[in-house]
């Protein structure tokens, strides 16, 4: 497979249980060493009221694990995914790398975004963070650990932070051989960092209605980005939830559901 060749992604599909189907649909895009099961909780809030579409995207869940990592890639699979299921038009939701996508996404194909939502990043290049996260993964593969106590034990090597380490355990799964593996794409993730912390990719903003959520306990959605921001996403709404860090959505489930649902409202 060459270089950012398209990914069949693994998706999450729900139908809408309000039988209604006259909304739109919402797409939810996880972040970096995330997947569509962290956000299942949220999934099933929203598919009361309409159809919910969640993706893995290349190199993490259950999705095929390919090279390159850039966000014109990850947008062009996630609009495949689209395709596949017949949907022209979504309400799309991003975090953290998944933002970007979703940023990349609208700027690049807008008459697919019927709103944006970015959760707890801005469309800026950032600097290098997840060494201590690459180690931790790399020592779990190393240590071929048979139950995830052991494997936790490995992980806080590296990693001292328990909530992280919780997270991280997401994305471990037992082989045949009974040994707890990491099911990431690492090596790929790795050698497309650069890409994954640099800017969304498009050359021109994207001028449709857009919320930006950000912790405000979270440094990734600083003041500084802003011009940043508003250069991009010209419409952008920009909202701070309060006792949040960068995973707001874990942090305050019920705040961001309110703060979605009504943007999606507003603009149906």
């Amino acid at each position: 497979m060459t270089d950012d060749a398209r990914v069949d992604l693994y998706i999450i599909d729900l139908p809408d249980e309000s039988g209604s189907d006259d909304q739109l649909p919402i797409v939810v895009i996880h972040g970096l060493l995330g997947s569509a099961d962290n956000w299942r909780s949220h999934l099933k809030v929203w598919q009361r009221s309409r159809r919910v579409i969640a993706v893995d995207l290349r190199n993490h869940g259950r999705s095929p694990h390919a090279e390159g990592m850039s966000y014109t890639a990850m947008s062009q699979d996630v609009l495949a995914a689209l395709d596949k299921l017949g949907i022209e038009r979504a309400h799309v939701l991003g975090h953290s790398m998944g933002g970007k996508v979703a940023i990349t996404l609208a700027r690049m194909n807008p008459e697919r975004c019927a709103s944006l939502m970015v959760a707890d990043i801005a469309p800026v290049a950032y600097q290098h963070g997840h060494d201590d996260v690459f180690a931790a993964l790399e020592r779990v593969k190393a240590g071929k650990p048979t139950n995830r106590r052991e494997a936790d034990a490995l992980l806080a090597e590296h990693v001292d932070s328990r909530p992280t380490r919780l997270f991280l355990a997401t994305n471990l799964v037992r082989n045949e051989q009974g040994e707890m593996e990491v099911r990431v794409g690492l090596d790929e993730i790795q050698r497309g960092y650069e890409a994954i912390i640099g800017k969304p990719d498009g050359d021109r903003a994207f001028e449709g209605p857009t919320l930006v959520l950000k912790g405000a306990d979270s440094h990734y959605v600083a003041d500084d980005m802003l011009p940043a921001l508003r250069e991009v996403l010209p419409r952008a709404r920009v909202v701070a939830l309060k006792n949040a860090g960068h995973w707001l959505h874990a942090d305050q489930p019920e705040a961001f559901q309110q703060a979605v649902d009504t943007f999606i409202a507003a603009h149906s």
